[in-house]
């Protein structure tokens, strides 16, 4: 019988948390451990998976898979840039699907990516790396989703919709087909998005319109969070 690979969670968040619930409900993989950078962290359990310290653990591991468990796309670009320096390749990073959702031919999912229960996957749908995708997001034909990317529960996005790298849907956020979402913005919960969202701004409402031109602080999803509260998410 062929043993599960390995895998290593870093960031001790509450996605951590899910996917430790999808690992355990798929049987993917065997869950290792946890790396995460606070040291107050470090010798204890997130839902009884050892917290094992920072993430310079990965070389003691190195057959190990690795997840990236930061609920913002800034920070898992963060770790990304330091495992990459560090010399961990694309290669380590697995990805973690729950068993109801289905990827048809002709759509594809990065490496690093979390896509968990009941997401619905159409046609031609490109989904890059370390990319997450909360419960019941729709993701419809044509649409792509790059690096780091975030779409939360409930968000549902029209055909041929673009969603670029460190962007951010909130939960249940309407987008428009062929939109497309900027490099970085972020889109607060339950907004109808009917035209294309700079990057870097912060949209909400129905119809969604802007809040701030792009500088940093506080918005409706949390995107002014510093990076170690980032990764709490």
């Amino acid at each position: 019988m062929r043993s599960r690979p390995d895998l290593l969670l870093v960031a001790a968040s509450g996605l951590a948390r899910e996917v430790i619930a999808l690992v355990r409900s798929s049987g993917s993989h065997e869950l290792v451990g946890v790396l995460d950078d606070d040291p107050a962290t470090h010798g204890t359990e997130l839902d009884g998976v050892p917290v094992l310290g920072g993430p310079a653990e990965v070389d003691r591991h190195p057959g190990a898979m690795l997840v990236l468990c930061a609920g913002r796309g800034v920070v898992r670009r963060s770790l990304a840039d330091r495992l990459a320096s560090a010399g961990v390749q694309d290669s380590r990073y697995a990805v973690v699907k729950h068993p109801s959702v289905d990827v048809p031919p002709g759509c594809t999912i990065g490496a690093g990516s979390v896509v968990l229960a009941q997401v619905a996957i159409t046609a031609d749908v490109r989904v890059g790396r370390h990319v997450v995708l909360m419960p019941n997001a729709s993701l419809t034909h044509d649409d792509v989703l790059d690096d780091f990317a975030t779409v939360c529960a409930g968000a549902s996005l029209g055909g041929s919709v673009t969603v670029r790298e460190g962007a951010y849907v909130g939960m249940n956020v309407c987008l428009r087909e062929h939109v497309e979402i900027g490099p970085g913005a972020t889109i607060g919960m339950g907004a109808v998005v009917l035209g294309d969202v700079p990057a870097g701004q912060v949209w909400a409402g129905v119809p969604a319109g802007p809040l701030t031109s792009g500088a940093p602080g506080p918005d409706p999803s949390g995107a002014g969070r510093t990076v170690r509260e980032g990764a709490r998410r």
